[in-house]
């Protein structure tokens, strides 16, 4: 299962978007954490996403 099936299938697709629009690195992880990523993985994906926002669907930090 993917990442995003996993969020969505948890119902925690908006908290996740949430923490990673305010930026909000450990929330995010802490969420990743919740639908059974190790604690590397969530932070490695999290990191990913906050380099590149835009190359993952999210808008791009001005």
């Amino acid at each position: 299962m993917t990442v995003n099936e996993r969020l969505f299938v948890a119902g925690l697709v908006q908290h996740f978007d949430r923490a990673i629009n305010s930026r909000d690195r450990q929330e995010a992880i802490e969420i990743l954490r919740r639908v059974a990523l190790s604690n590397a993985s969530a932070g490695d994906t999290v990191d990913a996403v906050l380099a590149d926002p835009g190359g993952y669907g999210y808008p791009r930090s001005s």
